[in-house]
């Protein structure tokens, strides 16, 4: 019987050993790390080791910015970065914390970043005795009529103790008397109330005022107490005490209720009459400070008012005592318990806290890349605590809900372009589901930063520069820009020229370019005359890493100087130099061509246009030169009084801004027509020939002219109707730079606006705004076809 015994109690054993590891198995997968240390402890005092118990790598905690996540209140705990110790940073008062909260747990949330983890450590702060019980006051004066009976109890008003738990008043005690005895009520939510119990009759004729302590003791060790001195006095009869007309009373309240507003109304009714019948009714002396500043009692009604501000946040239900009194000379009071329940309204909006946040983001990273962790916490409960969190703006942005509730991550959804836009500006919106909805913000800027992935561009292309001929050697000429739209170091922008061997490469080895603005430099001057036009191209290139960078083509024309002066082509002797002599008969009539002097310069427009005149003649009225062709004709009929030789000497000058010029000396000698015709027989065929061939070409020359100068005085007509009247510059050069022998130039003086017209105009030729030699004055727009007329005759005049 006794091995059938023993047998039974290992098996009991066994299956609690199974039961005990199934519950250590369960708890080890499902609890939190928690740590509980005493009050009061000392500041440094160690809480636990937190990397040790997650199994954290101490030497990496620093490098990832360990840390404990707290408001703007100084902190009460602090982790040590180096070991992963927690410690106590102040002390710690529990009562201050956790009120009348019988378990006082102060949770905790960590972060490690890189990569982020959070971990949640509980602290419970036990309790110390470090608080004695005290009464509301020291002497509390009671007054009993003698007619009450025995038994009847007197509600005192109840010692409080600070601490909690065992701590807290466990007991009272009453001084030695005959007539009193003590009784203890334990009320769960309100602790020990001590009732005064009347043991025997009192006899106000043999003694009227009783005196004794009462002292109430907490359970500590050793124990600590508080006293209050009770002095009982004996009143005459009043023997009916005031009765409720309910048993309890329960009642509903919502939170936010307006100061004013009637929770409820207790009832009570004496059957004493007069003064002894008349009941008032107040708070019980066990109702605290707080509840007094909450609620209040009308004394003639019993309406229990709103004075204070309900939140449901802060306290879900009250129990008020309430105390039915009679006007007696020694009143008569009775308590009644009204139970009030909070009802939860939506008045607390939703908070956002951002718990980890990198302000910059390069513009290269990838949708889905985390910016910032977002938690969000709502006071209320049921569906007003219910939130929901979005991003309210149309930016790349968006918010991911995490495996934590309420925790949210904002990460990218789109790819990021800094030089479209280099800030975002967020505001974060978090919106409850109660009624009405209630919501908070929360703004914040993401700076984006800059990856090298613009190339430099040029401000235009490809480039067109005029250059002046004989331009100082070393000189700047032109310039280029580019511009990068990245910013610091990858918008840094260096220039060089393309030097590849090919056909202009000659040509830019006398070229030189200024790395940082730009600036492109010439080593030797150009020459019109032998290099009119070339091309290269040059290079930006940014210093972002790696480098990007551009090209363009710049196409260079050179521009005419006038730096030839005119060569005589005829007539020129046999040693070189333009000298001839011309034989015509002395019957010659008025008109005749004597000879035509011929002469080129290498120059163009203006700079190339020639003009004729003569300088010095032996008779002015029997020779005449034609300033723009260059024939010499007869004026006259040559007399017997003129000489037989005549000396010519004929200026040939160009149209330059200073003038070049050469000189030609014609020799004309009158002969006898019988000896002139023998000599010039077969001169004059070969003259009229070239005359005839020379003829035929001018007339196609100025027809063609004619033509292609009409077509762009037509051109002109239009463009200036379209311009605006108001122009910005006085001289307006319409250049035509293919060498045609007919160009304008247009320019302003005061209110009228002029056309220059000429053969062959260079763009650098100077406008005497006096001169009257071929000019049009052109009033205005109304009067095109009266320029359009003045163009043709001068057209012709050509």
């Amino acid at each position: 019987m006794e091995q059938r015994g023993r047998e039974a109690r290992r098996e009991r054993q066994r299956w609690v050993a199974c039961m005990f590891a199934l519950v250590l198995v369960w708890s080890g997968a499902s609890a939190q790390i928690k740590y509980s240390i005493p009050e009061a402890s000392k500041e440094g005092t160690v809480v636990g080791n937190i990397a040790k118990d997650l199994g954290l790598d101490k030497n990496t905690l620093k490098e990832r910015g360990y840390r404990i996540v707290t408001g703007s209140a100084e902190p009460l705990f602090q982790v040590n970065q180096n070991d992963g110790i927690l410690y106590v940073n102040q002390k710690i008062d529990r009562e201050q914390v956790c009120e009348e909260s019988n378990t006082c747990v102060i949770n905790l949330k960590t972060v490690l970043e890189n990569p982020l983890e959070i971990h949640y450590v509980a602290v419970e702060v036990t309790d110390v005795n470090d608080h004695s019980p005290s009464f509301p006051e020291t002497h509390k004066r009671i007054e009993i009529f003698e007619s009450v009976p025995p038994e009847t109890r007197f509600q005192l008003q109840a010692a409080s103790d600070a601490d909690v738990g065992i701590y807290s008043v466990q007991q009272y005690k009453l001084g030695h008397n005959d007539h009193f005895r003590l009784e203890v009520i334990d009320q769960d939510g309100d602790g020990k109330i001590p009732v005064l119990v009347l043991q025997k009759p009192l006899d106000r004729e043999v003694m009227k005022r009783h005196t004794f302590t009462l002292t109430a003791v907490d359970g500590g060790k050793p124990p600590r107490s508080g006293t209050v001195e009770l002095t009982v006095d004996v009143l005459d009869v009043n023997d009916n005490l005031p009765i409720f007309t309910k048993d309890s009373y329960s009642v509903t309240l919502s939170e936010n209720a307006p100061i004013g507003t009637t929770v409820i109304q207790v009832n009570a009714t004496d059957l004493d009459e007069g003064s002894n019948g008349d009941v008032i009714y107040s708070f019980s002396n066990n109702v605290n400070s707080k509840l007094r500043k909450i609620f209040n009692v009308d004394a003639n009604t019993g309406e229990i008012i709103v004075k204070g501000p309900i939140d449901f946040e802060v306290k879900d239900n009250y129990q008020i005592h309430i105390q039915a009194s009679d006007k007696g000379s020694a009143p008569l009071k009775t308590d009644k318990s009204v139970k009030i329940k909070i009802i939860d309204l939506n008045d607390n909006a939703p908070e956002i806290e951002v718990t980890s946040f990198s302000d910059a983001i390069t513009e290269d990273a990838r949708p889905g890349t985390t910016v910032a962790l977002i938690s969000v916490n709502d006071l209320d409960s049921g569906l007003n605590g219910k939130v929901i969190c979005f991003v309210s703006e149309d930016v790349p942005f968006t918010l991911t809900p995490s495996l934590q509730d309420n925790m949210y991550s904002l990460v990218t959804k789109s790819s990021l372009d800094r030089e479209k836009q280099n800030r975002f500006d967020l505001t974060i919106v978090a919106k409850d589901a109660g009624e009405p909805v209630l919501s908070s913000e929360k703004a914040i800027s993401v700076i984006v930063s800059d990856v090298n992935d613009n190339r430099p561009e040029f401000l235009l292309s490809p480039y067109t520069f005029y250059v002046t001929e004989n331009n100082p050697p070393g000189a700047s000429v032109f310039s280029v820009k580019a511009s990068d739209v990245d910013e610091d170091d990858n918008a840094l922008i260096s220039y060089h020229i393309l030097r590849d061997g090919g056909g202009d490469s000659k040509l830019t080895s006398f070229l030189n370019i200024n790395s940082e603005n730009g600036d492109i430099l010439a080593l030797k001057s150009f020459d019109f005359e032998t290099l009119k036009t070339f091309q290269f191209q040059v290079v930006a290139t940014d210093s972002g890493s790696p480098s990007l960078s551009s090209n363009v083509t710049v196409n260079v024309f050179i521009l005419d100087q006038n730096d030839n002066a005119p060569v005589i082509l005829y007539p020129v002797s046999s040693n070189g130099s333009a000298e001839g002599v011309e034989e015509i008969p002395r019957n010659v009539n008025a008109g005749h061509l004597v000879t035509k002097v011929r002469a080129y310069d290498a120059d163009i427009g203006y700079n190339g246009w020639l003009l004729f005149s003569l300088l010095e003649v032996t008779d002015h009225s029997l020779f005449a030169l034609d300033r723009y062709t260059g024939q010499i004709r007869t004026l006259r009929s040559f007399t017997e009084t003129d000489e037989a030789e005549h000396k010519l000497l004929i200026l040939v000058k160009d149209n330059g801004n200073v003038s070049l010029s050469a000189t030609a000396t014609v020799v004309v000698k009158a002969v006898e027509p019988k000896e002139a015709f023998a000599a010039s027989d077969v001169k004059s065929a070969a003259k009229d020939h070239e005359e005839n061939n020379v003829t035929f070409y001018l007339m196609i020359t100025l027809g063609s002219v004619s033509a292609l100068f009409l077509i762009s005085i037509i051109v002109l007509i239009v463009m200036q109707c379209s311009k605006p009247t108001d122009y910005s510059s006085k001289y307006l050069q319409d250049v035509n730079y293919d060498g045609t022998l007919c160009n304008s130039i247009q320019y302003r003086s005061g209110d009228r606006r002029y056309m220059l017209v000429g053969p062959r105009m260079s763009i650098g030729s100077t406008i005497v705004p006096g001169s009257n030699g071929n000019t049009l004055v052109v009033p205005g727009r109304r009067q095109v076809s009266g320029e359009v007329r003045h163009v043709l005759i001068i057209v012709c005049f050509l």
